[in-house]
């Protein structure tokens, strides 16, 4: 890992190139490919927001709000959703954006081989241009969560002849309508977007250049923040919370989060699957009773995330209360192991190097141990671990996921059978059935029932073993203004100003 000196050092250098309208941003790990069609990391979502508009957004109460689309309306039978488009528009090369664009984009994300939107987009049976500014987007079954998928990546317009020309390549240089356009990008060191002259809303952007540098350690980019090597952290480390609010020159900003961790376990991926956490439910089940959620929350954070064992947190409609955070029980633990025949299975724990996560794995290494189980650690680059994870070659690896508004986007994308994050493999024909009739209603009484009666499933076969819900803890300069907070962790970049 590189030190503190060296970070500061080669940040310097990029902070004498930078004007007062640059805008840096410590991220906590090095983004995937740029290409929505492709993409899978957090932080390439934060890249994304400067870089890609798309069909819509959400605001800070998790409302469905304008973007590239300015209104929508579902046909009688929930199977058409008709969008105007925003007038004007144009891609960073010049290319108008209009309603063949749209098709285009969905196009890709729904057909081409290497696309991991395919499961958001199952539902869409085609995509009609009705006008110049209006699009259908046909459905061959009702799907609620649509417009929240469109929110998302799957939402991204890029431009159509630049995409197309790039076929398989666009992460070299995207080419999408968003406020700031594409320059560079050194791989764990720097991305960087210059400010597009002709976006559609000039008035909300105030910065020059964006900087995206990824710092893997916290304490790392609290220290450049604290020098003035950057302008604004993501995730800061919770037991850093009172040195930033301690600090004259540095604002806490916080928000309730969507985001959760999970510990992913390969029950059906190739031959790293065949060990006993991944071929025995008494065994995935032992593990579970091993941990203390609250233990682990008040260790690595300070006490200051959500112990959880489900993809939507305590206190969330689609919660289901029947199944509470389990509390720590070692006796049981061993005597689901012993009934297993596998009184000190062995497995490996993939996480990202960052000292967060590391400190997480450690605990549950330890917590583990007590109850028999012989837990090795591995440490991973986060681009590595999800090749890895994808390929199969893993046994359990502890993730996170930034959460969606829509209770779909939380868990299909994980354990439905064609899920595009689904790593381990598990496919349930019950649990995919429920997720299916959920999609369907739009009544909201009957989705919770539907998504409870799917968490009973998983819960019970733990593919995955939810660990906690964060809260999202940035630090900005004092020289930043504008920054609005909203759940799903993303760092919009309308409105924001920097200082001198």
């Amino acid at each position: 890992m590189k030190s503190i000196g060296v970070l500061v050092a080669s940040l310097s250098l990029l902070a004498g190139a930078a004007s007062a309208a640059t805008l840096r941003i410590g991220l906590q790990d090095d983004p995937d490919q740029l290409d929505p069609a492709r993409s899978g990391t957090f932080v390439g979502r934060i890249v994304f927001a400067g870089l890609c508009d798309k069909l819509v957004d959400i605001d800070q109460k998790l409302n469905i709000v304008p973007q590239l689309a300015t209104s929508w309306s579902w046909s009688p039978d929930n199977l058409a959703l008709t969008m105007k488009l925003r007038p004007g528009v144009v891609f960073h090369d010049g290319e108008p954006f209009d309603a063949a664009a749209v098709k285009f984009n969905i196009g890709r994300y729904k057909d081409a081989a290497y696309s991991v939107r395919k499961g958001e987009l199952k539902p869409v049976k085609a995509v009609e241009v009705v006008g110049p500014l209006t699009v259908r987007i046909q459905l061959a079954t009702p799907y609620a969560p649509l417009l929240a998928v469109l929110s998302d990546r799957a939402g991204m317009m890029l431009a159509p002849k630049a995409t197309a020309e790039a076929g398989e390549n666009v992460a070299a240089n995207p080419v999408c309508s968003g406020p700031f356009k594409f320059v560079q990008r050194v791989a764990q060191e720097r991305i960087v977007l210059d400010k597009f002259d002709h976006y559609w809303d000039p008035s909300a952007i105030h910065i020059d250049k964006v900087m995206y540098l990824p710092i893997p350690d916290s304490t790392v980019r609290l220290a450049n923040l604290k020098s003035g090597q950057l302008d604004i952290v993501e995730r800061v480390a919770a037991t850093d919370v009172k040195a930033v609010k301690g600090d004259a020159h540095l604002r806490l900003v916080t928000s309730p989060s969507l985001a959760y961790y999970t510990m992913s376990i390969n029950l059906a991926n190739g031959e790293a699957a065949n060990n006993p956490l991944g071929k025995n439910a008494k065994v995935r089940e032992a593990l579970e009773w091993s941990l203390d959620r609250a233990a682990l929350n008040q260790v690595v954070f300070d006490g200051q995330f959500i112990p959880s064992n489900e993809a939507e947190a305590p206190g969330s409609k689609y919660y289901n209360s029947d199944f509470p955070v389990p509390k720590r029980d070692l006796a049981k633990a061993k005597a689901l192991l012993k009934e297993a025949g596998q009184e000190h299975p062995s497995f490996t724990l993939l996480a990202v190097n960052n000292p967060i996560d590391q400190q997480v794995a450690q605990v549950v290494q330890s917590m583990a141990g007590e109850a028999g189980f012989e837990v090795k650690l591995q440490a991973i680059e986060q681009n590595t671990l999800i090749a890895a994870a994808t390929k199969g070659d893993y046994q359990a690896t502890i993730v996170i996921w930034s959460g969606r508004a829509d209770p779909d986007g939380n868990i299909a994308i994980w354990l439905a059978c064609d899920g595009f994050l689904n790593w381990g493999k598990w496919c349930d024909k019950k649990f995919d059935d429920l997720l299916g009739k959920a999609r369907a209603t739009t009544l909201e009484s009957e989705r919770v029932a539907l998504y409870k009666q799917a968490s009973a499933i998983y819960l019970a076969e733990r593919p995955h073993i939810f660990l906690y819900h964060l809260k999202w803890l940035w630090a900005t300069s004092d020289k930043v203004e504008g920054f609005v907070p909203v759940p799903d962790g993303i760092i919009r970049l309308q409105g924001m100003r920097v200082g001198p």
